[in-house]
């Protein structure tokens, strides 16, 4: 009976214990509630200048001659004699030979043309005299006029016509012996050599392909909206056609050459639609001196950069700033963000040109926002930096 009474003691202290406890928690002073302030949201920006800017329109092409022949044979022989320097990649001034056809049997037409020419002649001579001879019997005899068949007119004629056939004759031997000797019609590079010594050719043989040295050209697609940005006037001295700068690697290292757009073609591809420019370099392989510093050689592919107009009084972005429907955000005085839409001069890969809807001086930010709204409190990157040095 007593063991049931000393049962009842540990719920009797346990629980006023656990009330106690509960109302003295209830109690106790709660801590002072502080509110929590979300910062404005961080963003960078960029005070934006005014500035005046070159154009410059990018473009690519294969270097290639101006100038290119087949070199062709006029008369038909073997060859015997070929220059040292006709092999493919042989270079050539204006007037060089590149190969000697056999000239014995021009040599023997042209002795039998100029013997010809001169039996004309002896007999042109001797129809002269007895014209001559004919005219003073007639008039000796004074028989009144004279008819043409009575002072050989006719056979004087013949004799005439027959001189100067021979004279064509001379000049065509002449000219044949002359053209067993193939000379470069321009400065070049030979290329595709395809006659040698020995070889017998006939007339209008191919002998190889010769590439004028003196001047390359690039030809280059341009879109209507390039050509808003070059002057290319229609007629002008080679000194203000605008400058290209032509970029490629060689032997690893990029290397620059210096020429400039002399005209456009004035017809618009149909499945392209666009124009093609024609870029001139002059001297690409150095035979007039050290004009570049490396050979601008025939076939290279090249990355063009031509100087287009200058515009005044733009403002410089980077792309990424614009947003989709040409506006940028900017932060007032006040740090709030407000909404400018733009007028954009040019857009390039990395930039955009606005030469309308700023001002020199505005804050344009640069950080990507999702949810922007007008109005919106921002913190720049610079009033960051000035509140941290202060603290120190």
């Amino acid at each position: 009976m007593a063991f049931k009474k000393r049962s009842w003691l540990p719920p009797l202290i346990i629980i006023p214990s656990i009330v106690l406890l509960i109302l003295m928690f209830m109690v106790r002073p709660q801590p002072p509630q502080r509110a929590v302030e979300r910062p404005p949201v961080l963003v960078d920006a960029v005070q934006v200048q005014t500035e005046n800017v070159q154009f410059t329109v990018a473009a690519q092409g294969n270097v290639k001659p101006k100038h290119m022949t087949n070199i062709v044979t006029q008369v038909s022989g073997q060859v015997v004699e070929v220059s040292e320097q006709f092999v493919n990649g042989g270079f050539f001034k204006q007037g060089d030979v590149l190969l000697r056809i056999d000239p014995a049997d021009y040599q023997v037409a042209l002795q039998s043309a100029k013997a010809a020419h001169a039996q004309a002649q002896a007999a042109l001579a001797e129809e002269s005299a007895r014209a001559k001879v004919a005219k003073d019997e007639w008039e000796s005899l004074q028989l009144g006029e004279i008819p043409a068949l009575g002072i050989r007119e006719p056979q004087v004629a013949s004799a005439l016509a027959a001189v100067l056939s021979a004279e064509a004759a001379v000049d065509k031997a002449q000219r044949d012996l002359e053209r067993t000797v193939i000379r470069a019609p321009f400065d070049g590079i030979l290329q595709n050599k395809s006659a040698d010594i020995g070889q017998f050719l006939t007339m209008n043989s191919t002998v190889g392909a010769l590439y004028g040295s003196e001047v390359a050209e690039i030809r280059i697609p341009l879109s209507d909206r390039d050509l808003a940005y070059i002057d290319l006037p229609d007629n002008a001295q080679s000194g203000s056609f605008p400058k290209v700068v032509l970029t490629s690697t060689v032997a690893g290292q990029p290397t620059t050459w210096t020429g400039h757009l002399v005209r456009s073609e004035g017809v618009l591809d149909p499945q392209s639609r666009v124009i093609f420019g024609v870029v001139e370099v002059t001297d690409p392989y150095n035979q007039a001196g050290q004009t570049h510093g490396e050979p601008l050689r025939f076939g290279r592919f090249v990355e063009v950069a031509i100087e287009g107009i200058e515009v005044a009084n733009v403002i410089r972005l980077p792309r990424y700033a614009l947003l989709a429907d040409n506006s940028v955000w900017v932060v007032d005085n006040e740090r709030r963000l407000q909404r400018k839409n733009v007028s954009i001069v040019r857009s390039e890969a990395q930039h955009v040109f606005i030469d309308d809807g700023l001002q020199a001086g505005d804050w344009v930010v640069l950080t990507q926002l999702t949810n922007a709204l007008p109005s919106m409190k921002v913190r720049l990157v610079d009033d960051v930096a000035t509140v941290d040095a202060d603290h120190e």
